[in-house]
């Protein structure tokens, strides 16, 4: 264990943010999975409403730093393929 009252604190807000982490690539996954399980239903308009709150999450969570940038145009260029092809 550290000794120093700035390192403690330093390591309680880490955890902290890596709950908060964990929460939010949850929701990430869960919205992907929804939007893929409309592709799957052939059903064009949900999943184009769910693409749109995809989107919306995936730039947010890019812009925080939570996920790569790359890594959220790589999901949303992906998902989008899968709906122009319905």
């Amino acid at each position: 264990m550290v000794n120093i009252k700035s390192k403690k604190k330093n390591i309680i807000k880490s955890k902290k943010n890596h709950v908060a982490n964990i929460s939010k690539k949850s929701m990430i996954r869960t919205f992907i999975k929804k939007t893929n399980k409309a592709i799957i239903n052939h059903d064009k308009i949900t999943a184009k409403i769910l693409y749109l709150h995809l989107q919306s999450i995936l730039d947010r969570q890019a812009k925080k730093g939570v996920i790569h940038k790359n890594k959220a145009a790589r999901y949303k260029s992906n998902i989008l393929k899968k709906i122009n092809s319905l």
